[in-house]
């Protein structure tokens, strides 16, 4: 096993090298620039859409207060156009349970409750007080005072709703978990698949055979999988630094406008981590050997499209996590072994169980030792021809 690794640190070494200080290294980090702004291009152009369709905020007051509020949101939308100001509607506190049950349950229907009138303002919901929804209530709360003749200054204070093991909280952290899985499968599917074409130059100059004489073929797969591994995480460092600097430019507030996962962001970011590379490891072994067995770009063209296709298919089964990670749906997902880091990741914005994380990322390992394993066996076989044919077999039987 020591010699295996060494091994496959020492090609990892040489094609991370070789990868890392290409001239093609650097559009391939500007790649993902291009699908950014089509994204900016086409949510600019949805943006109506979306804002009028977004989740209001509740409200717990009487008609009069809840008056006085909506005319101070009316004042703040001439200042930030009819789309950039949230959405209020009443709830009456008068003999009505749907304030609690607003609380209790994630808001449903509401991104958030606010309760208390304008004297003493409490916000219930997944939303920090940080966010823009808080502050747009702190505006409008101190309009809403200053028309009744009050100028005490706003104190607002934000209970976080956490979500019950029965009751997933349906709310912001549902949406968190969502974008963790995505941003998750984006980058999967945008850099799993070069590995389809690692091994197609070597074989065409028979390097793989010089390779394969000097350390086992296990060992050439598994240091091909870490270097690639390694450049994606060079890649991506350099995307999350470039992003942190536009959050910091554009959004000052980063991350704490959105909802706060269940384990935390400094947890949710390591496990986002920890399961992109394991992400990568499970479908990377997987496509590494589907491409050994590819002799020319051509061939890896026709194979994209199923690989493609299969990780879409990965991704939806994963997708039915999010909103009941204890469900048997759920559950079977977490056990697949393709799916498991996008369930996993999802469960971390929902729920804040640790435990089950280390499980999961052993039972993932496993799985990579396995299809590694497989791979590996049949390339040496049906490849390098360097297992025993039939004929040996029988010969070295009668013997």
């Amino acid at each position: 096993m020591r010699e295996l690794l060494r091994a496959a640190f020492v090609i990892a070494r040489r094609d991370f090298t070789a990868t890392v200080l290409s001239r093609t290294f650097l559009l391939f980090l500007l790649g993902p620039l291009f699908p950014f702004l089509m994204v900016g291009v086409f949510g600019a152009a949805t943006a109506p859409m979306s804002a009028t369709e977004s989740l209001p905020v509740g409200v717990v007051a009487t008609s009069a207060e809840f008056q006085k509020i909506e005319q101070a949101r009316d004042q703040l939308q001439d200042t930030f156009g009819p789309l950039g100001v949230v959405k209020l509607k009443r709830i009456d506190p008068a003999g009505s349970s749907q304030g609690k049950s607003a609380r209790q349950k994630g808001q449903p229907g509401y991104v958030a409750v606010l309760e208390g009138g304008l004297a003493n303002p409490q916000l219930y919901g997944s939303v920090s007080a940080q966010s823009g929804i808080a502050k747009q209530l702190r505006l409008m709360i101190g309009q809403a005072r200053q028309t009744a003749g009050s100028a005490q200054p706003v104190h607002l204070p934000v209970m976080l709703t956490n979500p019950s093991p029965t009751a997933p909280n349906a709310g912001g952290q549902e949406f968190t978990a969502r974008a963790g899985q995505s941003l998750l499968f984006l980058l999967t599917i945008l850099l799993a698949g070069m590995l389809l074409s690692q091994l197609i130059e070597e074989k065409s100059n028979k390097v793989i055979e010089v390779l394969a004489a000097a350390v086992p073929v296990d060992a050439i797969f598994l240091g091909k999988l870490l270097a690639m591994l390694a450049a994606s995480l060079a890649g991506i460092a350099v995307w999350a630094t470039a992003g942190a600097a536009a959050l910091e430019i554009f959004a000052p507030n980063g991350l704490g406008a959105l909802p706060p996962p269940a384990v935390g962001w400094p947890l949710f970011v390591l496990f986002g981590v920890i399961y992109f590379a394991m992400s990568y490891l499970l479908l990377g072994s997987i496509f590494l050997g589907i491409g050994a067995h590819a002799s020319s770009a051509r061939e890896v063209q026709t194979l994209s499209m199923p690989v493609t296709m299969a990780q879409v298919v990965i991704f939806a089964i994963a997708s039915i996590a999010i909103g009941n990670p204890n469900g048997k749906g759920a559950l079977g997902a977490m056990f697949f072994p393709l799916s498991s880091p996008y369930v996993m990741i999802a469960r971390a914005g929902e729920l804040p169980d640790l435990w089950i994380h280390g499980l999961a990322v052993v039972w993932q390992l496993l799985w990579v030792a396995l299809f590694l394993r497989i791979a590996s066996g049949i390339f040496r076989k049906n490849v390098l021809k360097s297992g025993p044919t039939r004929a040996t077999r029988r010969k070295s039987a009668r013997v």
